[in-house]
Protein backbone atom coordinates (compact mmCIF):
# COMPACT_ATOMS: atom_id res chain seq x y z
CA UNK A 1 0.00 0.00 0.00
CA UNK A 2 1.15 3.48 -0.69
CA UNK A 3 0.93 6.53 1.34
CA UNK A 4 -2.38 7.04 1.88
CA UNK A 5 -1.87 10.98 1.35
CA UNK A 6 -1.52 10.23 -2.00
CA UNK A 7 -4.82 8.88 -2.82
CA UNK A 8 -6.36 12.25 -3.09
CA UNK A 9 -8.65 13.95 -0.58
CA UNK A 10 -10.28 13.95 1.60
CA UNK A 11 -7.44 12.18 3.35
CA UNK A 12 -9.95 10.96 6.12
CA UNK A 13 -12.10 8.81 3.67
CA UNK A 14 -8.94 6.88 3.21
CA UNK A 15 -8.30 6.64 6.80
CA UNK A 16 -11.23 5.22 7.55
CA UNK A 17 -12.15 3.14 4.81
CA UNK A 18 -8.21 1.36 5.79
CA UNK A 19 -9.46 0.98 9.44
CA UNK A 20 -12.47 -0.77 7.80
CA UNK A 21 -11.06 -3.68 6.07
CA UNK A 22 -9.71 -4.47 9.35
CA UNK A 23 -13.07 -5.32 10.79
CA UNK A 24 -14.71 -8.37 10.11
CA UNK A 25 -18.32 -7.65 8.65
CA UNK A 26 -20.00 -10.03 7.15
CA UNK A 27 -23.79 -10.45 7.28
CA UNK A 28 -24.98 -11.10 10.62
CA UNK A 29 -21.64 -10.22 11.87
CA UNK A 30 -21.66 -6.68 11.91
CA UNK A 31 -20.96 -6.52 15.66
CA UNK A 32 -17.17 -5.36 15.38
CA UNK A 33 -17.65 -2.76 12.73
CA UNK A 34 -20.89 -1.50 14.82
CA UNK A 35 -18.91 -0.99 17.66
CA UNK A 36 -16.00 0.85 15.73
CA UNK A 37 -18.33 3.33 14.55
CA UNK A 38 -20.03 4.01 17.94
CA UNK A 39 -16.94 4.76 19.47
CA UNK A 40 -15.97 7.48 16.34
CA UNK A 41 -19.66 8.81 17.57
CA UNK A 42 -19.42 9.02 21.22
CA UNK A 43 -15.09 10.05 21.27
CA UNK A 44 -16.74 13.53 19.25
CA UNK A 45 -20.14 13.58 21.79
CA UNK A 46 -22.85 12.79 19.32
CA UNK A 47 -25.88 11.40 20.11
CA UNK A 48 -26.27 6.78 18.92
CA UNK A 49 -29.22 5.40 19.38
CA UNK A 50 -30.15 1.44 17.53
CA UNK A 51 -33.41 -0.27 17.37
CA UNK A 52 -34.17 -4.15 17.82
CA UNK A 53 -31.72 -5.57 15.14
CA UNK A 54 -29.11 -3.34 15.77
CA UNK A 55 -29.78 -0.73 13.16
CA UNK A 56 -27.48 2.24 14.23
CA UNK A 57 -27.87 5.91 13.75
CA UNK A 58 -25.67 9.02 14.49
CA UNK A 59 -27.41 12.34 15.13
CA UNK A 60 -25.89 15.16 13.66
CA UNK A 61 -27.64 18.20 14.23
CA UNK A 62 -26.13 21.95 12.69
CA UNK A 63 -25.22 22.68 16.50
CA UNK A 64 -24.74 21.00 19.47
CA UNK A 65 -27.04 23.39 21.26
CA UNK A 66 -29.33 24.52 18.35
CA UNK A 67 -33.44 24.49 18.88
CA UNK A 68 -33.99 25.43 15.86
CA UNK A 69 -36.15 23.14 13.44
CA UNK A 70 -33.76 22.55 10.48
CA UNK A 71 -34.30 21.03 7.28
CA UNK A 72 -33.10 17.57 7.86
CA UNK A 73 -31.14 14.61 5.41
CA UNK A 74 -30.54 11.09 6.03
CA UNK A 75 -26.94 9.98 4.89
CA UNK A 76 -27.48 6.13 4.96
CA UNK A 77 -25.27 2.95 3.92
CA UNK A 78 -24.95 -0.65 5.19
CA UNK A 79 -22.32 -2.08 7.37
CA UNK A 80 -22.01 -6.07 5.98
CA UNK A 81 -19.79 -6.75 3.07
CA UNK A 82 -19.97 -9.68 1.12
CA UNK A 83 -17.64 -11.84 2.01
CA UNK A 84 -16.51 -13.92 -1.42
CA UNK A 85 -13.19 -15.14 -2.23
CA UNK A 86 -10.69 -17.45 -4.28
CA UNK A 87 -10.85 -20.97 -3.92
CA UNK A 88 -7.50 -20.94 -3.53
CA UNK A 89 -7.58 -18.34 -1.37
CA UNK A 90 -6.81 -19.42 2.93
CA UNK A 91 -8.14 -15.96 4.35
CA UNK A 92 -10.84 -15.91 6.64
CA UNK A 93 -13.42 -13.27 6.54
CA UNK A 94 -14.21 -13.80 10.71
CA UNK A 95 -10.64 -12.29 11.85
CA UNK A 96 -8.68 -11.57 8.90
CA UNK A 97 -7.94 -7.59 7.39
CA UNK A 98 -8.30 -7.93 3.92
CA UNK A 99 -5.22 -7.66 1.84
CA UNK A 100 -5.04 -4.36 0.00
CA UNK A 101 -3.19 -3.77 -2.89
CA UNK A 102 -3.02 -0.93 -5.70
CA UNK A 103 -3.44 -1.75 -9.19
CA UNK A 104 -3.27 0.35 -12.31
CA UNK A 105 -5.80 -0.16 -15.56
CA UNK A 106 -5.33 1.83 -18.70
CA UNK A 107 -3.70 4.66 -17.16
CA UNK A 108 -6.23 4.58 -13.77
CA UNK A 109 -5.61 3.49 -10.41
CA UNK A 110 -7.92 1.01 -8.36
CA UNK A 111 -7.87 -0.14 -5.14
CA UNK A 112 -8.49 -4.23 -4.67
CA UNK A 113 -8.04 -6.71 -2.27
CA UNK A 114 -6.15 -9.86 -2.67
CA UNK A 115 -8.23 -12.90 -3.49
CA UNK A 116 -11.12 -11.65 -1.81
CA UNK A 117 -14.11 -8.93 -1.99
CA UNK A 118 -12.71 -5.03 -1.32
CA UNK A 119 -15.94 -4.75 0.65
CA UNK A 120 -16.29 -1.04 -1.35
CA UNK A 121 -19.72 -2.01 -1.20
CA UNK A 122 -20.41 -0.63 0.96
CA UNK A 123 -17.80 0.49 2.95
CA UNK A 124 -17.15 3.78 1.12
CA UNK A 125 -20.62 4.89 2.24
CA UNK A 126 -19.49 4.36 5.76
CA UNK A 127 -16.16 6.04 5.18
CA UNK A 128 -17.98 8.85 3.46
CA UNK A 129 -20.51 8.79 6.60
CA UNK A 130 -18.19 8.80 9.29
CA UNK A 131 -15.60 11.80 7.48
CA UNK A 132 -18.50 14.01 7.24
CA UNK A 133 -19.17 13.51 11.18
CA UNK A 134 -15.69 14.03 11.70
CA UNK A 135 -14.85 17.12 9.61
CA UNK A 136 -18.47 18.65 11.02
CA UNK A 137 -16.80 18.29 14.68
CA UNK A 138 -13.45 19.74 13.62
CA UNK A 139 -14.46 22.45 12.08
CA UNK A 140 -13.13 21.97 8.42
CA UNK A 141 -16.31 21.32 7.05
CA UNK A 142 -19.50 23.78 7.08
CA UNK A 143 -22.40 22.47 4.98
CA UNK A 144 -24.70 25.13 6.64
CA UNK A 145 -27.77 24.98 8.49
CA UNK A 146 -28.81 21.71 8.35
CA UNK A 147 -29.59 18.20 10.64
CA UNK A 148 -27.69 15.06 9.63
CA UNK A 149 -29.00 11.47 10.49
CA UNK A 150 -26.22 9.14 9.73
CA UNK A 151 -27.93 5.55 9.72
CA UNK A 152 -25.72 2.39 9.51
CA UNK A 153 -28.02 -0.34 8.32
CA UNK A 154 -27.18 -4.80 9.13
CA UNK A 155 -27.89 -7.59 6.67
CA UNK A 156 -27.92 -5.49 3.72
CA UNK A 157 -26.30 -8.53 1.41
CA UNK A 158 -28.73 -11.24 2.49
CA UNK A 159 -32.07 -9.84 1.19
CA UNK A 160 -31.82 -5.83 2.94
CA UNK A 161 -33.17 -8.09 5.95
CA UNK A 162 -31.82 -4.82 8.15
CA UNK A 163 -33.68 -2.42 6.19
CA UNK A 164 -37.11 -4.12 5.89
CA UNK A 165 -36.86 -4.90 9.39
CA UNK A 166 -35.61 -1.30 11.07
CA UNK A 167 -37.80 0.57 13.23
CA UNK A 168 -39.41 2.92 11.26
CA UNK A 169 -39.19 5.75 14.46
CA UNK A 170 -35.48 5.36 13.86
CA UNK A 171 -34.92 7.98 11.35
CA UNK A 172 -36.43 10.94 10.08
CA UNK A 173 -35.95 13.91 7.45
CA UNK A 174 -36.84 15.60 4.25
CA UNK A 175 -33.97 13.95 1.81
CA UNK A 176 -32.38 10.41 2.02
CA UNK A 177 -29.23 9.94 0.21
CA UNK A 178 -28.21 6.20 -0.54
CA UNK A 179 -23.73 5.57 -0.21
CA UNK A 180 -24.55 2.08 -2.12
CA UNK A 181 -24.26 2.98 -5.75
CA UNK A 182 -20.92 2.40 -8.08
CA UNK A 183 -20.95 4.27 -10.48
CA UNK A 184 -20.29 8.16 -10.53
CA UNK A 185 -22.03 9.26 -13.56
CA UNK A 186 -25.43 7.72 -12.67
CA UNK A 187 -27.79 8.61 -9.91
CA UNK A 188 -30.07 6.02 -9.15
CA UNK A 189 -33.93 6.82 -8.02
CA UNK A 190 -35.60 3.60 -8.63
CA UNK A 191 -35.07 -0.15 -8.24
CA UNK A 192 -36.36 -3.58 -8.79
CA UNK A 193 -38.17 -5.35 -6.23
CA UNK A 194 -37.28 -9.63 -5.45
CA UNK A 195 -37.74 -12.77 -3.97
CA UNK A 196 -35.30 -15.10 -2.62
CA UNK A 197 -36.69 -18.68 -1.77
CA UNK A 198 -34.56 -21.62 -0.61
CA UNK A 199 -35.77 -25.18 -2.24
CA UNK A 200 -35.44 -28.64 -0.80
CA UNK A 201 -35.54 -31.54 -2.66
CA UNK A 202 -35.83 -35.55 -0.82
CA UNK A 203 -33.91 -38.14 -2.32
CA UNK A 204 -32.43 -41.66 -0.73
CA UNK A 205 -29.08 -42.63 -1.44
CA UNK A 206 -28.13 -46.04 -2.39
CA UNK A 207 -24.91 -48.32 -2.29
CA UNK A 208 -22.64 -48.46 -4.95
CA UNK A 209 -22.48 -52.60 -6.42
CA UNK A 210 -20.09 -52.17 -9.60
CA UNK A 211 -16.31 -52.27 -8.62
CA UNK A 212 -15.07 -51.31 -11.46
CA UNK A 213 -16.15 -47.84 -10.99
CA UNK A 214 -13.91 -44.72 -9.79
CA UNK A 215 -14.56 -41.23 -8.73
CA UNK A 216 -14.04 -38.40 -10.29
CA UNK A 217 -14.89 -34.57 -10.15
CA UNK A 218 -16.03 -32.35 -12.45
CA UNK A 219 -15.47 -28.95 -11.83
CA UNK A 220 -15.91 -25.36 -13.78
CA UNK A 221 -14.09 -22.68 -12.46
CA UNK A 222 -12.46 -19.05 -13.70
CA UNK A 223 -15.86 -17.21 -14.39
CA UNK A 224 -16.31 -14.02 -13.53
CA UNK A 225 -19.47 -14.31 -11.03
CA UNK A 226 -20.42 -10.68 -10.24
CA UNK A 227 -24.03 -9.37 -8.98
CA UNK A 228 -27.19 -11.17 -9.38
CA UNK A 229 -28.96 -8.01 -10.06
CA UNK A 230 -26.37 -4.93 -12.01
CA UNK A 231 -24.71 -7.66 -13.84
CA UNK A 232 -27.35 -9.97 -14.86
CA UNK A 233 -27.95 -9.01 -18.42
CA UNK A 234 -23.80 -8.93 -19.03
CA UNK A 235 -23.72 -12.19 -20.66
CA UNK A 236 -21.55 -13.59 -17.98
CA UNK A 237 -21.83 -17.39 -17.22
CA UNK A 238 -23.33 -19.18 -14.58
CA UNK A 239 -21.55 -21.91 -12.98
CA UNK A 240 -24.37 -24.00 -11.88
CA UNK A 241 -26.00 -24.03 -15.37
CA UNK A 242 -22.87 -24.88 -17.04
CA UNK A 243 -22.34 -27.61 -15.07
CA UNK A 244 -25.84 -29.14 -15.96
CA UNK A 245 -25.35 -29.06 -19.22
CA UNK A 246 -21.99 -30.80 -19.10
CA UNK A 247 -23.62 -33.29 -16.48
CA UNK A 248 -26.64 -33.72 -18.83
CA UNK A 249 -24.97 -34.43 -22.08
CA UNK A 250 -22.34 -36.38 -20.12
CA UNK A 251 -25.07 -38.57 -18.33
CA UNK A 252 -26.94 -39.01 -22.17
CA UNK A 253 -24.00 -40.97 -23.59
CA UNK A 254 -22.44 -42.25 -20.77
CA UNK A 255 -23.08 -44.74 -17.63
CA UNK A 256 -22.54 -42.77 -14.63
CA UNK A 257 -23.90 -42.08 -11.15
CA UNK A 258 -23.59 -38.99 -9.03
CA UNK A 259 -22.54 -38.85 -5.79
CA UNK A 260 -22.78 -34.83 -4.80
CA UNK A 261 -23.18 -31.74 -6.57
CA UNK A 262 -22.48 -28.11 -5.25
CA UNK A 263 -22.05 -24.59 -6.49
CA UNK A 264 -22.70 -21.28 -5.27
CA UNK A 265 -22.11 -19.36 -2.38
CA UNK A 266 -25.08 -16.66 -2.14
CA UNK A 267 -27.87 -15.63 -3.75
CA UNK A 268 -26.92 -12.13 -5.05
CA UNK A 269 -23.60 -13.42 -6.59
CA UNK A 270 -23.98 -15.38 -9.81
CA UNK A 271 -22.13 -18.45 -9.36
CA UNK A 272 -18.22 -18.38 -10.34
CA UNK A 273 -17.85 -21.76 -9.15
CA UNK A 274 -19.23 -25.74 -9.33
CA UNK A 275 -18.23 -29.01 -9.10
CA UNK A 276 -20.17 -32.81 -9.24
CA UNK A 277 -18.70 -36.03 -7.69
CA UNK A 278 -19.66 -38.84 -10.30
CA UNK A 279 -18.60 -42.21 -10.64
CA UNK A 280 -17.91 -43.67 -14.13
CA UNK A 281 -16.41 -46.95 -15.35
CA UNK A 282 -13.03 -46.59 -15.26
CA UNK A 283 -12.42 -48.10 -18.91
CA UNK A 284 -14.27 -45.11 -20.13
CA UNK A 285 -12.41 -42.52 -18.46
CA UNK A 286 -10.33 -41.35 -21.28
CA UNK A 287 -13.58 -41.19 -24.06
CA UNK A 288 -15.31 -39.11 -21.36
CA UNK A 289 -12.05 -37.00 -21.24
CA UNK A 290 -12.10 -36.26 -24.79
CA UNK A 291 -15.67 -36.24 -24.73
CA UNK A 292 -15.40 -33.01 -22.14
CA UNK A 293 -12.61 -31.31 -24.32
CA UNK A 294 -14.95 -31.03 -27.20
CA UNK A 295 -17.46 -30.12 -25.06
CA UNK A 296 -15.45 -27.17 -23.05
CA UNK A 297 -14.49 -25.79 -26.63
CA UNK A 298 -18.28 -25.38 -27.66
CA UNK A 299 -19.49 -24.25 -24.30
CA UNK A 300 -16.44 -21.63 -24.15
CA UNK A 301 -17.52 -20.13 -27.61
CA UNK A 302 -20.86 -18.99 -26.01
CA UNK A 303 -18.56 -16.71 -23.17
CA UNK A 304 -16.16 -15.32 -25.89
CA UNK A 305 -16.98 -11.74 -24.78
CA UNK A 306 -17.63 -12.05 -21.46
CA UNK A 307 -16.02 -14.79 -19.45
CA UNK A 308 -13.30 -16.04 -21.96
CA UNK A 309 -11.02 -17.72 -19.11
CA UNK A 310 -13.49 -20.18 -17.44
CA UNK A 311 -12.46 -23.65 -17.47
CA UNK A 312 -13.94 -26.98 -17.42
CA UNK A 313 -11.77 -29.99 -15.82
CA UNK A 314 -12.11 -33.28 -14.77
CA UNK A 315 -9.98 -35.15 -12.26
CA UNK A 316 -9.64 -38.43 -10.65
CA UNK A 317 -10.40 -38.26 -6.76
CA UNK A 318 -7.59 -40.99 -4.93
CA UNK A 319 -9.12 -42.69 -2.18
CA UNK A 320 -12.11 -41.30 -2.37
CA UNK A 321 -14.44 -43.35 0.46
CA UNK A 322 -18.02 -42.48 0.34
CA UNK A 323 -19.75 -45.41 -1.87
CA UNK A 324 -23.09 -43.85 -2.51
CA UNK A 325 -24.77 -41.99 -5.26
CA UNK A 326 -28.12 -40.97 -6.19
CA UNK A 327 -30.48 -43.35 -7.65
CA UNK A 328 -30.79 -43.65 -11.31
CA UNK A 329 -34.17 -42.36 -11.44
CA UNK A 330 -33.87 -39.59 -9.29
CA UNK A 331 -30.42 -38.51 -10.93
CA UNK A 332 -32.09 -38.56 -14.10
CA UNK A 333 -34.98 -35.92 -13.16
CA UNK A 334 -32.88 -33.61 -11.03
CA UNK A 335 -30.63 -33.23 -14.31
CA UNK A 336 -33.43 -32.35 -16.59
CA UNK A 337 -34.55 -30.13 -13.76
CA UNK A 338 -31.04 -27.65 -13.28
CA UNK A 339 -30.57 -28.33 -17.22
CA UNK A 340 -34.00 -26.45 -18.15
CA UNK A 341 -33.83 -24.04 -15.21
CA UNK A 342 -34.52 -20.71 -16.23
CA UNK A 343 -31.31 -18.20 -15.93
CA UNK A 344 -30.74 -14.31 -16.21
CA UNK A 345 -32.61 -11.49 -18.08
CA UNK A 346 -36.26 -13.37 -18.39
CA UNK A 347 -37.87 -10.36 -20.17
CA UNK A 348 -36.49 -6.31 -20.63
CA UNK A 349 -37.94 -2.82 -19.52
CA UNK A 350 -40.74 -2.29 -22.17
CA UNK A 351 -39.59 1.37 -22.83
CA UNK A 352 -36.48 2.00 -21.03
CA UNK A 353 -33.77 0.32 -23.39
CA UNK A 354 -31.24 -1.94 -21.88
CA UNK A 355 -33.34 -2.20 -18.57
CA UNK A 356 -33.97 -5.40 -17.13
CA UNK A 357 -37.20 -5.69 -16.35
CA UNK A 358 -37.39 -9.40 -14.89
CA UNK A 359 -34.51 -11.61 -13.92
CA UNK A 360 -33.66 -14.81 -12.06
CA UNK A 361 -30.99 -15.81 -10.79
CA UNK A 362 -29.95 -19.89 -10.13
CA UNK A 363 -27.65 -19.14 -7.00
CA UNK A 364 -26.78 -21.95 -4.93
CA UNK A 365 -26.81 -26.04 -4.72
CA UNK A 366 -25.46 -27.81 -2.00
CA UNK A 367 -25.85 -31.95 -1.45
CA UNK A 368 -26.78 -33.06 1.84
CA UNK A 369 -27.46 -36.26 2.95
CA UNK A 370 -31.02 -37.45 1.78
CA UNK A 371 -31.29 -33.56 0.56
CA UNK A 372 -30.11 -31.10 -2.02
CA UNK A 373 -30.78 -27.61 -1.32
CA UNK A 374 -30.76 -24.90 -4.04
CA UNK A 375 -31.27 -20.88 -3.50
CA UNK A 376 -32.86 -18.65 -6.10
CA UNK A 377 -33.40 -15.04 -6.56
CA UNK A 378 -35.89 -13.37 -8.52
CA UNK A 379 -36.03 -9.88 -9.18
CA UNK A 380 -38.84 -7.71 -10.93
CA UNK A 381 -39.54 -4.41 -11.17
CA UNK A 382 -43.56 -4.76 -11.18
CA UNK A 383 -44.76 -7.15 -8.72
CA UNK A 384 -47.41 -8.96 -10.88
CA UNK A 385 -44.15 -10.46 -13.14
CA UNK A 386 -42.24 -11.62 -10.03
CA UNK A 387 -45.29 -13.45 -9.00
CA UNK A 388 -45.81 -14.94 -12.52
CA UNK A 389 -42.08 -15.67 -12.22
CA UNK A 390 -42.54 -17.53 -8.71
CA UNK A 391 -45.74 -19.47 -10.15
CA UNK A 392 -43.61 -20.69 -12.86
CA UNK A 393 -41.18 -22.30 -11.19
CA UNK A 394 -43.78 -23.65 -8.85
CA UNK A 395 -45.20 -25.63 -11.68
CA UNK A 396 -41.60 -26.12 -13.31
CA UNK A 397 -41.17 -27.82 -9.69
CA UNK A 398 -44.25 -29.71 -9.69
CA UNK A 399 -43.79 -31.15 -13.59
CA UNK A 400 -40.43 -32.28 -12.47
CA UNK A 401 -41.63 -35.06 -10.22
CA UNK A 402 -39.34 -34.40 -7.41
CA UNK A 403 -39.84 -34.09 -4.35
CA UNK A 404 -39.37 -30.27 -3.44
CA UNK A 405 -40.40 -28.13 -0.33
CA UNK A 406 -40.11 -24.58 -1.16
CA UNK A 407 -39.52 -21.43 1.38
CA UNK A 408 -39.65 -18.37 1.07
CA UNK A 409 -36.65 -16.75 2.86
CA UNK A 410 -36.86 -12.60 1.48
CA UNK A 411 -39.27 -10.03 -0.31
CA UNK A 412 -38.63 -6.78 -0.92
CA UNK A 413 -40.64 -4.38 -2.90
CA UNK A 414 -39.29 -2.11 -5.34
CA UNK A 415 -38.64 1.43 -5.57
CA UNK A 416 -40.23 3.33 -7.85
CA UNK A 417 -38.02 6.21 -9.60
CA UNK A 418 -39.33 9.98 -9.80
CA UNK A 419 -38.12 11.58 -12.18
CA UNK A 420 -39.42 14.82 -11.46
CA UNK A 421 -38.66 14.98 -7.59
CA UNK A 422 -37.02 18.14 -6.45
CA UNK A 423 -34.16 15.82 -5.28
CA UNK A 424 -33.48 14.74 -8.18
CA UNK A 425 -33.62 18.35 -9.51
CA UNK A 426 -31.25 19.65 -7.55
CA UNK A 427 -28.79 16.98 -7.77
CA UNK A 428 -28.95 17.23 -11.80
CA UNK A 429 -27.91 20.93 -10.90
CA UNK A 430 -24.98 20.21 -9.09
CA UNK A 431 -23.22 17.38 -10.97
CA UNK A 432 -23.78 19.97 -14.16
CA UNK A 433 -22.44 23.12 -12.39
CA UNK A 434 -19.00 20.94 -11.05
CA UNK A 435 -18.13 18.34 -13.76
CA UNK A 436 -19.91 20.74 -16.51
CA UNK A 437 -21.86 17.10 -17.94
CA UNK A 438 -25.15 15.59 -17.33
CA UNK A 439 -25.37 13.00 -14.61
CA UNK A 440 -27.48 9.98 -15.47
CA UNK A 441 -30.99 9.66 -14.03
CA UNK A 442 -31.62 6.17 -13.56
CA UNK A 443 -33.84 3.26 -12.29
CA UNK A 444 -31.37 0.04 -11.63
CA UNK A 445 -32.51 -4.00 -11.85
CA UNK A 446 -30.73 -4.73 -8.31
CA UNK A 447 -32.03 -4.50 -4.75
CA UNK A 448 -31.71 -1.25 -2.65
CA UNK A 449 -32.69 -0.76 0.60
CA UNK A 450 -34.62 2.66 -0.90
CA UNK A 451 -37.42 0.37 -2.07
CA UNK A 452 -38.18 -0.03 2.06
CA UNK A 453 -37.75 3.61 2.59
CA UNK A 454 -39.68 4.84 0.05
CA UNK A 455 -42.38 2.59 1.34
CA UNK A 456 -41.89 3.58 5.30
CA UNK A 457 -41.24 6.93 4.23
CA UNK A 458 -43.37 8.19 1.40
CA UNK A 459 -43.20 11.84 1.34
CA UNK A 460 -39.10 12.13 1.89
CA UNK A 461 -37.19 12.18 -1.54
CA UNK A 462 -34.19 10.02 -1.83
CA UNK A 463 -31.45 9.01 -3.81
CA UNK A 464 -28.36 6.72 -4.79
CA UNK A 465 -24.80 7.44 -5.67
CA UNK A 466 -21.28 6.65 -5.05
CA UNK A 467 -18.14 6.61 -6.59
CA UNK A 468 -17.02 4.17 -9.30
CA UNK A 469 -17.35 -0.03 -8.28
CA UNK A 470 -15.96 -2.32 -10.23
CA UNK A 471 -16.62 -6.23 -10.20
CA UNK A 472 -18.81 -6.21 -6.91
CA UNK A 473 -20.06 -9.48 -4.77
CA UNK A 474 -16.52 -11.07 -6.35
CA UNK A 475 -12.61 -10.79 -5.62
CA UNK A 476 -12.64 -9.08 -8.47
CA UNK A 477 -13.90 -5.64 -6.55
CA UNK A 478 -11.85 -2.84 -7.12
CA UNK A 479 -12.95 1.25 -6.01
CA UNK A 480 -11.21 3.40 -8.73
CA UNK A 481 -9.19 5.93 -6.47
CA UNK A 482 -9.90 9.02 -8.31
CA UNK A 483 -13.50 8.90 -8.52
CA UNK A 484 -13.74 9.33 -4.51
CA UNK A 485 -12.76 12.53 -4.68
CA UNK A 486 -15.13 13.35 -7.02
CA UNK A 487 -18.17 11.84 -5.56
CA UNK A 488 -16.69 13.96 -1.69
CA UNK A 489 -17.25 16.97 -3.89
CA UNK A 490 -20.65 16.59 -5.13
CA UNK A 491 -22.09 15.18 -1.69
CA UNK A 492 -20.68 18.25 0.55
CA UNK A 493 -21.87 20.35 -2.92
CA UNK A 494 -24.99 18.84 -2.67
CA UNK A 495 -25.58 19.24 1.00
CA UNK A 496 -24.78 22.66 1.02
CA UNK A 497 -27.23 23.35 -1.60
CA UNK A 498 -29.64 21.59 0.01
CA UNK A 499 -29.22 23.79 3.20
CA UNK A 500 -29.86 26.43 0.91
CA UNK A 501 -33.55 25.57 1.41
CA UNK A 502 -33.58 26.36 4.46
CA UNK A 503 -33.11 30.16 3.83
Amino acid sequence: MEDLKDFGEPLEFWQYFYEITKIPRCSQQEEKIRDYILNEAKKMGYQVDMDEIQNLVIRVPYKMDSKLDNLKVVLQSHMDMVCEKHERSQHDFAKDPLKLKLIEIKNEKWLTAEDTTLGADNGVGIAYQLTIMKKIHDGTLDIGALDLDLLFTVDEERGLSGASLMDKNLVSGNYLLNLDSEEDNKFTIGCAGGRVFRGEIKYKRELLSNPDLIAVKISISGLLGGHSGSDINKKRGNALKVLSEVLWKVNSKFDIVINSLDGGNLTNAIPREANVIIYINKEQKKEIEAFLKELTSNIKNLYKGSDSNFEISINPIEEFTDKTSFSRNFQQKMIDLFYIMPNGPISLHPTSDYLVHTSLNFAVVHTFENVIEFKISTRSLTQYDKDTLFEKLKTLFKMSGLDIDIEVETIYPSWPPDFNSKLTEISKQVYSSLFDKEVVIQAIHAGLECAYFSYYYPDMEMISLGPNVRGGHSPDERLQIRSVSKIWNFLISLLKNLAQLNE
